[in-house]
């Protein structure tokens, strides 16, 4: 199967599918707004992101079937001597490639676009009840170094 993803960055033609990805966990069901026709926040969302030359919305495909989404945001710093930063977010893999390397592909393609946009580190959180994405964001030599805070609006 790894032979035979591809990864894009996502046009508005695939944006049903990619929120259908982010509703199909425990998590996303109760964040997300899947139904048709989509809330148009979710197109407003994808206009921002796609007219925006710091951010990346990449889907990751097994012919023109969408099985994965992430989102990836390059942003400056003063620390680091001025150095970038990228963070992940938004990671989902569908429920029918789940445990078959597409999320490690995925996380891997971001970690080489980070290097190609000068970044010296990349960054990404999870929540505190997705034991196994820790585990899965520790083999991929994520560390847990900082401890992050949010604050709900």
């Amino acid at each position: 199967m790894e032979s035979d993803i591809s990864f894009r960055k996502a046009t508005v033609e695939d944006l049903e599918r990619i929120v259908a990805l982010l509703a199909d966990d425990v998590l996303g069901a109760s964040r997300e707004k899947y139904e048709k026709p989509l809330p148009n926040r979710y197109r407003e969302a994808f206009f921002a992101i796609d007219s925006d030359p710091n951010n990346e919305l990449i889907v990751a495909c097994i012919g023109k079937e969408i099985i994965g989404v992430q989102q990836i945001t390059f942003t400056p710093s003063i620390t680091y001597q001025g150095g970038w930063r990228a963070t992940i977010e938004g990671v989902r893999i569908s429920a029918s490639a789940r445990g078959q390397g597409v999320g490690k592909l995925l996380i891997q393609w971001a970690i080489e676009r980070a290097k190609e946009r000068g970044c010296h580190l990349i960054q990404l959180t999870t929540d505190k009840k997705r034991t196994e994405a820790r585990r899965f964001y520790e083999q991929l030599g994520f560390r847990a170094t900082h401890e992050g805070m949010k604050l709900k609006l």
